[in-house]
């Protein structure tokens, strides 16, 4: 570690040791890892994953930590958050724009309206990064990633840029192709369609509503817990066993929306994970749907 904290100074790049992954997680949950590392270049990031492979020191990419469950004891070796050109959004022609991993979405989605292209507004409140965005196929009221994204510039395990198009990203319900790589992603093309700024903005707004409507954007939380079982959806089948409000230690059952648990103010990853087993297993009992996790939970 100490080789990776000279080449951090050496080059100048943002690092905390011992830094709480609660700090950097839609839950606020998160013991600490050995060092979060914020990388702004594509050079800088090759060359510290290299040392750290020299050196068998283990890492993870985390954009806005809105889909991750970090453990109580925390994270052996280093977190790198993707952020300055990560973060940088331009058109590239007429009908496509290129965003960084590190960019919110929510970013990517003004542009999008700024500029008068459709096709992402269903993404707009969704609490996540591009590159997240990407891994996981986001979705949301009838759209998702796969719409969209056109083509993925990504960095291999040998340290190689490359780029997957089309069925090659191998889209499917909240997965894709990079669930089973090692491949980092570090840019994104979307190809949208030619909008009006006030039709855009327009169902962009009308999605927020329903999101701060619907969900308990008050509490610290990673959005949906579980996937949508096929034939019927999770929240509702939570609610149906009566187990909306039901808390272990700080982790509830939301009031508003049964489909996700909340962080009502010093919840434990143990917690969060005793509540999501027990609901899985009543769920199971009493309707025959099992519900599967659609958070990741990390760490020791």
């Amino acid at each position: 570690m100490e080789i990776i904290e000279k080449f951090c100074k050496d080059r100048g790049i943002e690092y905390l040791k011992d830094e709480p992954m609660k700090n950097h997680t839609s839950f606020k949950i998160g013991g600490a890892c050995d060092m979060y590392i914020v990388i702004n270049t594509v050079n800088d990031l090759k060359l510290l994953l290299a040392l750290a492979k020299n050196e068998n020191i283990p890492y993870m990419i985390i954009g806005n930590g809105s889909n991750l469950l970090v453990h109580d004891k925390g994270l052996e070796g280093l977190v790198i958050r993707l952020k300055g050109d990560f973060t940088d959004i331009k058109k590239s022609d007429d009908v496509r724009i290129i965003a960084g991993s590190g960019a919110k979405l929510a970013d990517v989605c003004i542009f999008a309206r700024n500029n008068e292209l459709s096709g992402l507004e269903f993404a707009y409140g969704i609490p996540g990064s591009a590159g997240g965005g990407v891994y996981m196929n986001a979705g949301a009221y009838d759209g998702e990633m796969k719409n969209v994204v056109e083509s993925v510039v990504y960095l291999n395990s040998a340290g190689n840029i490359c780029q997957y198009k089309g069925d090659e990203l191998d889209f499917s319900y909240r997965n894709s192709v990079f669930k089973r790589t090692d491949d980092i992603i570090l840019f994104v093309t979307y190809r949208l369609i030619p909008g009006r700024y006030e039709d855009i903005s327009s169902k962009m707004n009308d999605f927020m509503d329903r999101r701060r409507t619907k969900q308990p954007l008050e509490y610290p939380s990673a959005g949906s817990v579980f996937k949508r079982p096929e034939g019927n959806y999770a929240g509702a089948l939570i609610q149906q066993c009566g187990l909306k409000g039901m808390s272990i230690g700080g982790a509830e059952v939301s009031e508003k929306h049964s489909g996700f648990i909340i962080n009502t103010g010093n919840a434990t990853c143990d917690d969060v994970l005793s509540l999501v087993d027990y609901v899985q297993k009543t769920v199971k009992e009493k309707t025959g749907y099992y519900l599967e996790r659609e958070i990741i939970d990390i760490g020791k």
